[in-house]
């Protein structure tokens, strides 16, 4: 195992409730490294963070990594089987109106 490998490893099991369903895929082509982390599906939000803010934080300390060892290094997390993701992040559906919304708002619906 590389070391960017172990190291995703390491702080991915570090972060998640189920250790035992991290899982990481490491290709190598022209362009680099590129590592596939794939987690349980309620570990994702802690993978991610706030405005997936931890997730670049993993990025950018992985990209050190790769350069320590003269290599470009990218992560790809897949998004779990299962999972659910609202469109957009909020509570309505893509085809709600603006009207509808504001009538939400107002407690007239």
């Amino acid at each position: 195992m590389e070391n960017d490998q172990k190291f995703l490893e390491y702080v991915v099991t570090s972060l998640v409730d189920h250790p035992e369903d991290v899982k990481i895929n490491r290709t190598v082509d022209e362009m680099g490294v590129l590592l596939t982390l794939s987690v349980h599906k309620d570990d994702m939000g802690k993978i991610i963070g706030r405005s997936g803010a931890t997730a670049k934080a993993i990025r950018t300390v992985l990209r050190v990594v790769g350069m320590k060892h003269d290599a470009r290094v990218n992560l790809k997390i897949e998004e779990p089987e299962g999972s659910e993701r609202s469109a957009g992040g909020g509570s309505y559906q893509r085809d709600t109106s603006v009207d509808d919304v504001i009538a939400d708002l107002k407690g007239e619906r």
